[in-house]
């Protein structure tokens, strides 16, 4: 009796486990985060720099392509430096906290929000001699991306560029107005800047059930997107007190009105919106423990389309419906067992009669 109650404990707990873990897996697939992939078509390159030793002292520099869906490229740049970028693999945003440059992320963000491409090499020039620096020429697109990406690897990866040699086998006026930008965006003026939110949109419950008749509900909207399209198939949205819905905002409650003769049935809510990917955000490989690949970060905020949605069930409750029983027999107000049990006795009575008859002939 007591290994029965050990394992009767021992499979609720699991139960309990597996519903948790389910659980889980349930709330992160409710949210849909931005997702894209590597595209070097859209990589706008910088210089070969000096960083280190080995492979590390003449290590390509560039503004990476990343394509989120058909029509938008951002541009990005890598963080993790020994790490080599796998370009078939879906990078996923994901918030900093828990990535291996949360120490240093504040700092990070900065240079992207004061380095290429958020401001123009123009930009950064008057920026650079109005501090008193001594520039070759103006700071042209390929030395912007080249101090930029050389900015970030020095937060997030701590190594510098080697003063004497920055830029090996180009020219020394290039190498001095790279140097002048790194030094600006590494130094004193660098403060910090805090993280923007992750884009998403989610939906909470992803599932409701209810009788027709009722409002279904509520329905849940967490975004970081503005405005929130909203359309549904099998039912009419509307808000707490039956108002039409076709927009939702950030904590909006959806409810879904089922007319009261409504046959079972169900019916799925969509959510469609435009997020902006900020500046600063990072996208790592989705499958990442199995494949490493190198991280990225946002070099200038672009937008992404985002979609979330939830299912409504309900039953029957009309007359017509509550008027047949399980079996799909019309209830008449009389037990069906009645018979059957009057029948069983009526076989017994039979069975014994037959015995007794069967005996007395026996004993004459």
């Amino acid at each position: 009796m007591a290994r029965r109650t050990v394992m009767a404990l021992f499979a609720r707990a699991c139960a309990v486990a597996l519903g948790l873990s389910l659980g889980a897996v349930a709330g992160v697939a409710a949210a849909d985060t931005t997702t894209g992939t590597v595209d070097p078509a859209g990589d706008r390159p910088g210089f070969t720099v000096d960083v280190g030793d080995g492979v590390f002292a003449a290590l390509d520099t560039r503004l990476i392509g990343l394509r989120l869906g058909a029509d938008t490229v951002l541009g990005t740049y890598c963080v993790e430096i020994d790490t080599e970028i796998d370009e078939r693999e879906p990078m996923v945003e994901r918030p900093w906290a828990g990535s291996p440059f949360t120490e240093n992320h504040a700092k990070v963000n900065w240079v992207l929000h004061n380095g290429f491409p958020v401001r123009s090499p123009a930009a950064l020039t008057t920026a650079l001699t109005g501090a008193g620096a001594a520039l070759t020429d103006a700071i042209d697109e390929r030395e912007a991306v080249t101090a930029t990406q050389a900015a970030i690897w020095h937060f997030s990866d701590g190594v510098d560029l080697d003063r004497d040699n920055p830029l090996p086998g180009s020219p020394a006026g290039n190498a001095n107005d790279v140097l002048a930008l790194y030094d600006h965006l590494t130094g004193r003026a660098n403060v910090g800047l805090a993280e923007e939110p992750t884009a998403s949109l989610a939906v909470d419950p992803r599932t409701v059930t209810g009788d027709a008749g009722t409002r279904l509900g509520p329905l849940t909207v967490s975004t970081t997107a503005a405005t929130v399209a909203v359309t549904a198939t099998g039912a009419r949205v509307t808000d707490a007190d039956g108002r039409p819905v076709t927009e939702a905002r950030d904590g909006t409650d959806l409810f879904l009105d089922i007319p009261a003769d409504a046959p079972a049935g169900r019916a799925t809510v969509t959510l469609a919106a435009t997020a902006v990917v900020e500046t600063g955000r990072l996208f790592v490989g989705e499958d990442y423990d199995r494949a490493p690949t190198q991280s990225l970060i946002v070099a200038q905020a672009s937008e992404s389309d985002l979609t979330a949605s939830a299912q409504a069930n309900w039953d029957d409750v009309s007359p017509a419906a509550q008027g047949r029983s399980d079996s799909g027999l019309a209830e008449t107000g009389a037990s069906v067992l009645a018979p059957v049990l009057l029948g069983s006795v009526l076989v017994g009575a039979g069975i014994v009669s037959v015995l007794f008859v069967r005996r007395r002939r026996s004993a004459l």
